[in-house]
């Protein structure tokens, strides 16, 4: 949820619209800084609209409450007894988030977790979740089962004398507890004894020391550092003209598959998800997992164990390390404000981020230089000169904003604070909502006694004791309105400039021998460097994401003087110009793109509205037309169809293989297929055979038949669907390489050597352009390179 909740957005355009002509007109030619005193102004007197504000925030919980974690707890135990210890994982961590620390409560939510771990096999964590629960007071009289488990975990992990330590220790625990006629004492024996004969074995039978077998060795990548944009290959440079602004040019020739940027987020905020966890009721103790749940909200990690937060429930990190760093650096200021947060939006969230990581000396120094009284400060690239189109513009570059002093563009506060807000282009209404939500953050952050952390002038010990002020208390003061100014540029900045940090995430229950995935939008971030990058709806650029880490690797040739292009979200393969001109009317230019330029061209039709077409019942030809009734092309067929008819079906179509996906993941295969069947049967009576939804029936066709270890059928649907997405994408986009990478995975278990090998090699060359010969995929598909030609000679001869 980028934007506020639609209560509050609603309640905002009321108030626009209620406010004098003459004063809305005023407002939408206003500054930064007066459209933030006139939003002051108006919450201080419209009372009314805070209090309404306060009522939304109360519906968002993130306050620890005991009675949810130990709802948690005992929904987690519940899984814990039906042996789904995945389950049970993310419960206990959930009841972790809601109970006080340092109570022996949170500390049995880490023993109870670090039982589903050690189910799980995870026993390096398992050990950690038990220091976890002593460190927090394990009761002792529940001591010795957990003490087990850790003896137990470290004869696992073959690390034989800790655990001879550690069933010293609990040898010793009973004993001191004295004589105990339990069926739990009499069990606790039984184990120690058991552990105790288990570890006699080993130690008399060592298991052979395991070879090394570490990272299969991959290509190195060609990296020489940019000594005048921060980041960046020495093969870009920096220029400027007015009609493209700031960009990336090619300073050599750059073939692809090259790392031309690797830039951390200055900021990233995780995205919630699509459900906020609402305060009351059954829906705020879902038992779903979000991405607050399932990433560190520092590090964006994958969360096996989280370590929640000490103040509230929603925040969870993937170590204490990132837990206490984040408190350091911004999260003891947001901490308390994470109901009024989720409820503005994860833009007004970023801000907020923003204004923390880079200090208040630096934001009150640079809205300052804003107010210089030059009207183009507000557009500070209309106060450029063109720079040389010679590849080395290093010295030049003193002349574009965001550089420093000796012409660097680094990736600093700076260079975001000058990244456009185009605040001309925004409708009055939107900078007014973004003027009222960034103000009402400031006023929680006075009203909370947290000014002074923002502002970074005492400890957080000092930040909680009650301030003395001449001022009023619903007075904003002068140093929050500068707050509030600065968040009010980074919110319309990021309008243009935000980047989605995104996920390859897992479809299904992801223990199939086929795993299937797709990105997903994890994280709001911004990139001062990589924001350089101008849009294409053909870019030369790839993107990948690790962690808050983006890099920009070459996706096809990039000769000596050519522009470097990043795609936005409109690509030409996924829909036609008009669809993505309309979408980039967001960023506030028209796209002029050889693509789009092609494509605007008279009696030229987009490639993938022809593919993605409706074609005839009776003939099979293209249907076409410009209104709501569509004639068959073939002039023969005089066959007509209502376009709203055409698309009912296809959104009823949808409807039915989202139903087989579901029976799939439910383990229902026999029925899955019985379903895509007939799916595929009615869509061939309307629908192009090049059409994107006959590839996805194939894809789903092939995890079902994978699933019942049908290989060959499996392998034979995932080709057709290859073929389709080849025709779509192309075939070295990245789309054809995830397909490539399950068809190997196909292939691979169904003995397939040969055919395996080929498909593995041409998904690798793909992948390694797009994601590095470092990556996930990359590596998994050398193990299974390294195993396949392993096998014996006669066997390889056979495949």
């Amino acid at each position: 949820m980028a934007l506020p909740a639609e209560e509050w957005q609603g309640r905002a355009a009321r108030l626009w619209a209620a406010l004098d002509p003459a004063l809305r007109e005023w407002l939408a030619a206003a500054s930064l800084h007066d459209a933030v005193r006139l939003g002051c102004d108006l919450l201080r007197t419209k009372e009314e609209e805070e209090a309404a504000l306060v009522r939304l925030c109360r519906r968002v919980c993130t306050d620890k409450e005991p009675a949810a974690a130990s709802w948690y707890r005992e929904q987690g135990n519940r899984e814990f007894g039906r042996h789904q210890y995945q389950a049970a994982l993310r419960l206990y961590s959930k009841a972790a988030s809601h109970e006080p620390p340092g109570s022996p409560e949170v500390s049995v939510c880490f023993a109870n977790r670090s039982a589903a771990l050690f189910h799980l096999g995870h026993f390096e964590v398992c050990l950690e979740d038990i220091a976890r629960a002593e460190g927090h007071g394990y009761p002792d009289r529940l001591l010795p089962k957990v003490l087990l488990r850790r003896a137990e975990c470290l004869l696992c992990l073959g690390r034989l004398q800790d655990a001879q330590d550690a069933l010293r220790v609990v040898e010793s625990k009973i004993a001191v507890d004295g004589l105990m006629t339990s069926s739990a004492h009499q069990t606790l024996l039984k184990k120690l004894s058991q552990l105790k004969m288990k570890l006699h074995e080993k130690q008399r039978c060592p298991e052979p020391a395991r070879e090394a077998c570490g990272d299969i060795p991959g290509k190195s990548e060609r990296w020489e550092e940019n000594v005048s944009i921060s980041g960046a290959s020495s093969s870009l440079s920096l220029n400027f003209d007015t009609e493209r602004g700031r960009h990336l040019v090619a300073s050599q020739d750059i073939v692809p598959g090259q790392s031309l940027l690797k830039e951390e987020a200055f900021v990233s905020v995780l995205c919630p998800g699509e459900n906020l966890p609402l305060q009351g009721g059954e829906t705020a103790w879902d038992t779903g997992a979000t991405n607050a749940d399932l990433y560190c909200h520092r590090c964006l990690r994958q969360l096996l164990a989280s370590v929640p937060c000490q103040g509230c429930s929603y925040a969870k990190y993937c170590s204490q390390h990132c837990a206490d760093v984040a408190w350091e650096q911004y999260h003891r200021t947001e901490c308390s404000l994470g109901a009024l947060l989720l409820t503005l939006g994860v833009f007004c969230h970023v801000a907020l981020r923003t204004v923390l990581l880079a200090g208040f000396a630096e934001v009150s120094r640079l809205v300052g230089w804003s107010h210089g009284g030059d009207k183009d400060l507000q557009n500070p690239e209309a106060r450029c000169k063109p720079l040389s189109e010679a590849p080395d513009a290093g010295a030049g570059a003193r002349g574009i904003p965001g550089c420093d002093s000796n012409g660097q563009y680094q990736s600093s506060y700076q260079a975001l604070f000058h990244l456009l807000p185009h605040i001309e282009q925004h409708s009055p209404e939107h900078k007014f909502l973004c003027t009222l939500s960034v103000v009402a953050i400031c006023k929680q952050l006075q009203a909370a006694g947290l000014e002074a952390a923002v502002l970074s002038q005492e400890s957080p010990e000092q930040c909680l004791k009650p301030k003395t002020s001449e001022k009023t208390s619903d007075e904003l003061s002068a140093e929050l309105k500068t707050v509030a100014e600065a968040m009010l540029r980074h919110v319309l900045q990021l309008q243009c400039n935000a980047q989605a940090i995104t996920v390859m995430q897992e479809l299904g229950p992801g223990d199939g021998a086929v795993v299937n995935k797709k990105p997903v939008r994890l994280a709001t971030a911004f990139f001062p460097v990589l924001s350089l990058l101008n849009h294409s709806c053909c870019p030369n650029t790839s993107v990948s994401f690790s962690g808050t880490a983006a890099t920009v690797r070459a996706s096809q040739p990039i000769p000596r003087g050519q522009e470097v292009f990043h795609c936005y979200g409109p690509h030409r393969c996924r829909m036609g110009v008009a669809e993505r001109q309309q979408l980039l009317r967001q960023y506030f230019f028209e796209c002029h793109c050889q693509s789009c330029l092609e494509e605007l061209e008279p009696d030229v039709k987009s490639v993938v509205s022809m593919r993605n077409s409706f074609c005839c019942p009776k003939c099979q030809a293209q249907m076409q037309g410009e209104e709501d009734t569509l004639c068959c092309s073939n002039e023969a067929c005089a066959t007509s169809a209502s376009r709203e008819n055409l698309s009912c079906r296809l959104q009823d179509l949808q409807q039915q293989i989202q139903k087989a996906s579901d029976l799939l993941s439910a383990r229902k295969a026999d029925q899955a297929i019985k379903m895509l069947l007939k799916c595929q049967m009615d869509a061939g009576s309307f629908l192009s055979p090049e059409h994107l939804l006959m590839g996805e029936m194939e894809d789903h066709l092939a995890q079902v038949y994978a699933t019942l270890g049908k290989w060959q059928e499996a392998a034979r649907h995932l080709k057709k669907s290859i073929e389709i997405v080849e025709m779509h994408h192309g075939p070295s986009s990245v789309e054809t390489g995830h397909e490539l990478f399950k068809l190997a995975q196909i292939l691979f278990n169904g003995f397939a050597v040969s055919e395996a090998l080929s498909t593995i090699q041409r998904a690798e060359g793909i992948l390694s352009v797009h994601f590095g010969p470092q990556s996930a995929q990359i590596q998994e598909l050398q193990e299974m390179k390294a195993c396949l030609s392993e096998l014996p000679r006669n066997i390889l001869q056979r495949t």
